[in-house]
């Protein structure tokens, strides 16, 4: 998350001239020397300058104690994760969550100006600041609370990560019958590119949706990997089972 909002901050064709990037804090400042001037890249919070909105783009886990490291008060500090709550921030500085929903990987590139990025403060008068700094970098701004955030972290988690984990069980078939994953990427497009213009629920197909116990027994019994056989299951019941009362 770190290196994409350099980057992103770091970009002409992206960012604002009005906000600027003046220092990035890291552990091991080789890891930033690629992306910024080695005089912006600080290795101690005793030498982080004075500015108008700290970011935290750090692992969950450390958003609470390297909060409560930072050697000033009273300043705006934000984190980015989807899934800590405002209040995790130490309460010696102004709080906010500057969240950019998408999935990143050091080794992908991606177009800031389309990414979401959801924002929260606690203090009303800091919303002007964070929602400057995102629309520098983003063309799509939202003011989303901690719970509404929760809600998004965990629907993302079903459309992102678990669908990703399906298409490694996918690949996983295939290469265990010599078949050529490449095969099944177009049908991955078509159903992405489907629910753009339509709801998931219409978009649904396949002999679970069409109640096809055949076919269904007849993938059950070809599945001979017993994790896949139960996820199958799982699908298979709660496709046809979608939409009625239990």
């Amino acid at each position: 998350m770190a290196q994409h909002l350099i980057r992103a901050f770091n970009n002409p064709d992206v960012s604002a001239p009005q906000v600027e990037l003046i220092q990035a804090f890291s552990r091991k400042k080789d890891q930033l020397i690629h992306l910024l001037d080695s005089g912006k890249i600080i290795d101690d919070f005793q030498d982080l300058a004075q500015a108008d909105l700290y970011i935290l783009a750090i692992s969950d886990d450390a958003i609470a104690a390297v909060s409560s490291q930072l050697p000033f008060e009273n300043r705006l500090v934000v984190h980015t994760s989807g899934s800590v709550a405002i209040t995790d921030l130490d309460d010696k500085n102004r709080k906010g969550v500057f969240y950019p929903l998408q999935t990143f990987s050091k080794e992908k590139l991606v177009d800031f100006k389309n990414i979401p990025v959801c924002l929260e403060t606690q203090n009303e008068s800091d919303y002007a600041i964070v929602e400057t700094v995102a629309k520098s970098i983003s063309k799509t701004v939202f003011p989303i609370d901690s719970n509404q955030r929760k809600a998004l972290h965990v629907s993302a988690v079903f459309v992102n990560n678990f669908v990703n984990h399906l298409y490694q069980i996918g690949q996983e078939i295939c290469e265990e019958n010599h078949v050529p994953f490449e095969i099944l990427k177009p049908l991955i497009l078509e159903t992405v590119q489907k629910i753009m213009v339509l709801s998931p629920k219409e978009a649904q197909t396949g002999p679970a949706k069409r109640n096809d116990l055949a076919t269904i027994k007849s993938h059950q019994l070809f599945l001979s990997n017993e994790n896949h056989d139960t996820i199958y299951k799982i699908l298979t019941q709660s496709i046809q089972h979608n939409g009625k009362k239990l």
